[in-house]
């Protein structure tokens, strides 16, 4: 079970975040819009529906709750760089999940989020200086405080773990 809830494991981010970290890390937020689409522009809406383990989220909710913890994620950046250390605005993930265009929505609406907003981001996050990336938000659970440099990893490994659940869910059924 564990492996399905976290296909490639849980995020690890290296102590030291070097200059090659952070270009990979984009590139990965980059490229992750169209990895998607190539990964489900061929489900029909059975498929689509499909949870990809025993109480887990369908494919459809794993691409719009991807569309909205990425522009969650996309404003964090900015609360960060206009705020003093800005305590975010946490939210109920599971219960985005369940509203009806997380659970009856066409994917394509949140495919085309994710595209115009990671060209966006991407944009965005090539042009901030090592001082920026220094900058940090403090989230509200356990009041940790994280960089903007260890979000990207975070967003990185968020881009491939909800590609590799659907990813390995299309294998497992040999769609």
């Amino acid at each position: 079970m564990e492996h399905l809830k976290y296909p490639i494991g849980k995020p690890e981010i290296p102590s030291e975040i070097l200059t090659e970290h952070i270009e990979n890390w984009i590139q990965v937020i980059e490229d992750f819009p169209d990895r998607l689409q190539k990964l489900v522009s061929n489900l029909n809406q059975d498929q689509l529906d499909t949870p990809y383990r025993d109480e887990g989220w369908t494919i459809r909710q794993v691409v719009h709750h991807c569309a909205d913890s990425h522009h969650n994620s996309y404003t964090r950046f900015k609360w960060t760089l206009t705020e003093d250390k800005p305590v975010i605005k946490a939210y109920y993930e599971e219960r985005w999940a369940e509203l009806p265009d997380s659970k009856n929505g066409p994917i394509e609406l949140s495919l085309n989020s994710l595209k115009t907003l990671h060209a966006k981001w991407v944009y965005f996050l090539k042009l901030l200086k090592p001082e920026e990336l220094e900058q940090y938000f403090i989230h509200p659970d356990g009041n940790e405080k994280v960089t903007l440099k260890e979000n990207i990893g975070i967003y990185a490994w968020h881009c491939n773990h909800h590609f590799a659940h659907i990813e390995n869910l299309v294998k497992r059924m040999e769609w």
